[in-house]
């Protein structure tokens, strides 16, 4: 694809990442993207939070990159005893 200044853009990748979305208080979902720092939004509705937070990802993805810091940050799991 060519856009028209005599550079070409390279095509799109995508990239899968993980979230964590709750209901609030308030009723409102919060969603996060746990491996991109303070990337968070929300929505009345589950639907609305997804697609909002896919837009605050991209947002953030593209100002990291303008910064020249590493996209993602380690995300690692520990195990915990549970007393149920």
């Amino acid at each position: 694809m060519n856009s028209g200044y005599g550079r070409k853009e390279s095509p799109l990748k995508k990239m899968r990442l993980p979230i964590t979305m709750y209901q609030d208080e308030e009723g409102w979902y919060v969603v996060e993207c746990p491996v991109i720092p303070g990337c968070m939004s929300q929505g009345e509705t589950q639907a609305e939070a997804l697609q909002n937070i896919q837009e605050a990802i991209q947002l953030c993805l593209e100002v990291r990159q303008e910064h020249g810091l590493p996209l993602t940050i380690d995300s690692l799991e520990v195990e915990v005893p549970v007393y149920a």
